[in-house]
């Protein structure tokens, strides 16, 4: 049997909610093997409220990683995550282009879950310039979208998001994806997708109480997994946030201070289906 194959380049989320950690369960689930390049690690303190600490690779070793799937392998599609660094951005993007990566997937991670803070600042930049014009698909988080738009204020109508994803898509990538969840009052969870020609919206139920550390990770593995397994974009879309609901309805508490989503969730309600 030949299996479908993915490659993440992204970081360690040590409590294993978010990061590498999420897209392999994601990938693992939907049947796709999946690969890493660590772009970056992160250790939470637990005794000064969970604070994250990032400690970045060196681009060397991360440009061996990723050489060593691509080169040595070959994937089906590729997701970005966290990347730390403008240097380390203008890698990934380089590679994506050098080895002709059509299913590019890049969740604009800038920040650690909970913050408004960026990593870095010339983060925004480099993946303006290097990264969005290489993605297939984008899922900015709205903060992510405020950054990469060039916006003094971070969204919080329809019309503001929906501006956000057109300037967002004229950067380059050909479907943008900004996630909002059910953080704006709004009766359902939703998204607003862009793809140059209209607006989408992309509606769940909103699920309350829940917990969604590692839910950004979740979703655009998902949907990278999809386009892996041969799905056409709608389709791996479409699951992908079938797949994130069903991890968020079944997501839990960890400790104190976070509480991830539950990749086995998708699994589960297809499983009360059959």
């Amino acid at each position: 049997m030949t299996m479908k194959k993915a490659l993440t380049i992204a970081g360690s989320d040590t409590s294993g909610g978010a990061g590498i950690q999420a897209d392999l369960k994601t990938m693992e689930e939907l049947g796709v093997y999946g690969m890493t390049a660590l772009t970056v690690i992160v250790a939470q303190d637990p005794h000064n409220a969970w604070h994250h600490e990032v400690f970045p690779i060196d681009t060397t070793l991360i440009e061996k990683q990723i050489d060593t799937v691509l080169a040595g392998i070959g994937v089906d599609a590729v997701k970005t995550g966290m990347l730390p660094t403008p240097e380390i951005i203008e890698l990934a993007s380089r590679k994506i282009k050098e080895y002709g990566i059509e299913n590019a997937v890049v969740d604009p991670v800038m920040a650690c879950k909970g913050a408004d803070e960026i990593l870095n600042p010339d983060v925004a930049i480099a993946m303006r310039e290097h990264l969005v014009p290489v993605a297939k698909i984008i899922t900015p988080n709205l903060f992510e979208a405020r950054m990469l738009a060039g916006l003094d204020k971070t969204p919080s109508t329809m019309e503001e998001i929906k501006e956000a994803a057109r300037l967002i898509h004229e950067l380059g990538a050909e479907i943008v994806i900004v996630k909002v969840g059910g953080k704006l009052g709004f009766d359902t969870a939703f998204d607003v997708l862009y793809d140059g020609n209209e607006y989408r919206l992309l509606e769940s139920e909103k699920i309350e109480p829940a917990f969604t550390h590692g839910g950004g990770c979740t979703f655009s593995s998902a949907i990278a997994a999809s386009l892996a397994n041969g799905h056409s974009v709608d389709e791996a879309i479409e699951i992908g946030k079938a797949f994130i609901t069903e991890a968020v309805r079944h997501s839990f508490r960890l400790n104190q201070y976070v509480g991830p989503t539950n990749h086995t969730g998708y699994r589960k309600k297809l499983a009360t289906q059959s």
